[in-house]
């Protein structure tokens, strides 16, 4: 069973999507955002999953009361498209660009919805979160001392751990060694006189 001090750093891993790439809050006016990507990262879908793995955590956890809808079971060659509906409907004005475009109204928008789209194939994931930036006008959150205290711990545990786990292997090898020797002396293993 892990002691208290493993479960506190898997808790403490776990409140790290309050931080990082992504944690912004979202204009009042967006009232959904839908994502459709293929379930594998061939022909151009892994910026789109590294997004939907990694920063819609984040993003999700500062705004939960936007509803993110993810479909994950478009064809690999159809295009890898984020939708985001902003709801104020004295916004009629549309964004038309090469990365985002106005569409025609998908479910959950009505007439008076701004709807924008973001293609998001062939696309990092710092690349999508950018045009959702730009296209929403969200503002990221800095994280607080306490949060930065939080996250250095979190680096000094992992670097711990790290070199913990090299010096376990070299003594694993060391006891390995000395009991093959061991065995060996007793005439347990067949020594080849060569």
């Amino acid at each position: 069973m892990p002691t208290i001090g493993q479960r506190m750093f898997k808790l403490k891993e776990l409140l790290a999507i309050r931080v990082g790439p992504g944690a912004a809050v979202l204009p009042k006016d967006v009232k959904r955002i839908t994502m459709r990507m293929a379930p594998k990262i061939d022909d151009g879908h892994r910026g789109p999953k590294r997004f939907f793995k990694y920063i819609l955590p984040r993003l999700k956890y500062r705004n939960p009361a936007v509803p993110i809808t993810v479909d994950r079971k478009a064809a690999q060659t159809d295009p890898a498209v984020m939708t985001i509906i902003f709801g104020e409907a004295g916004t009629t004005a549309t964004t038309s660009t090469s990365n985002a475009a106005a569409t025609s109204a998908p479910s959950g928008a009505s007439s008076n919805d701004r709807v924008v789209t973001i293609q998001m194939k062939h696309k990092s994931e710092s690349e999508i979160l950018q045009q959702l930036y730009d296209a929403t006008g969200a503002q990221e959150l800095e994280p607080t001392e306490l949060e930065r205290e939080e996250l250095r711990e979190l680096e000094e545990r992992k670097e711990r751990s790290k070199k913990d786990s090299e010096r376990m292997i070299e003594v694993n090898r060391q006891r390995k060694r000395e009991a093959q020797m061991l065995a060996a002396a007793r005439g347990e293993i067949g020594v080849n006189p060569a």
